[in-house]
This record gives structure tokens, C-alpha cells and sequence, in this order.
């Protein structure tokens, strides 16, 4: 009797756990997907034709007005763009300063792992910088 009264309560332990588990896995997940969803409006907010169209409502331009706005916001745009790619330069070899002075203090198994990470922060850059070049 106390052999089942004890392996029943190891059960109930572990059924508790269990609960526990897939309830942090569930909370995880909404979490994520609705930062994921927050990241995503965000960038929407980015998005030139809905910042426009918003001005255009907002303000109730006229057509007159609407070409003019479009035409500034345009060539706004286009400056930001020539700025960053003149400044891209110095970002990047500041970047890679750091890196070369991180990789240095690494062992060869942690330089390995170091590598792989900066090769995704790289990839991500690179997709966030063609999304943006599209707008």
C-alpha cells in the first residue's frame, strides 16, 4: 500500500511538472508570435506609401499638394539613402574593428560559434537592408 501511495504521488509530481512544461512552452510561444507581429507592424509603420497616404488623409491635401508632398517625401528619401551609403563605409569598419578585437579573446571553439553568429546578424542585415532599398 505505501509502494502505491508513493508512486502515486511521484506521478502527480511529474504530471505537475508536465503541466508546468507545456504551459511555459504555449506562453513562449504567444509571446513570440505576437512580438513577431508587433516587429511587423512596426516596419509597416516605414512603409513611404502608407506614411503618405495618412499625410494626404490627415491633412485632406489637395492634388496639387499630394504631387508636391510625394515629390519632397521622394526626394527625402532618396537623400536618406545616398547618406547611408556614404556613412555604410564607416559602420562597417567599425563593425569589423570590433570584431577582429572580440575573435582575439576567443578560443578557437568559441571563435567557430562567434563566427556562425555574426554570419546570421550579417544575413539579417542584409534582408532588412534590401527591404528597406524597396521602400
Amino acid at each position: 500500500m505505501k509502494g502505491t501511495a508513493r508512486l502515486k504521488l511521484w506521478l502527480a509530481v511529474a504530471a505537475v511538472f508536465a503541466l508546468g512544461c507545456a504551459t511555459g512552452a504555449l506562453l513562449d510561444s504567444a509571446y513570440r508570435l505576437r512580438a513577431g507581429a508587433a516587429r511587423n507592424e512596426s516596419r509597416g509603420r516605414r512603409d513611404p506609401e502608407r506614411i503618405f497616404e495618412k499625410m494626404r488623409q490627415d491633412l485632406s491635401l489637395d492634388e496639387r499638394q499630394s504631387a508636391e508632398v510625394r515629390k519632397i517625401l521622394d526626394e527625402t528619401r532618396n537623400e536618406y539613402r545616398t547618406l547611408r551609403s556614404e556613412a555604410r563605409p564607416r559602420f562597417d569598419a567599425i563593425r569589423q574593428s570590433a570584431r577582429t578585437r572580440i575573435r582575439a579573446l576567443l578560443t578557437p571553439e568559441q571563435q567557430q560559434r562567434f563566427d556562425a553568429r555574426v554570419a546570421e546578424m550579417d544575413a539579417r542585415r542584409e534582408a532588412e537592408e534590401k527591404e528597406n532599398s524597396r521602400q
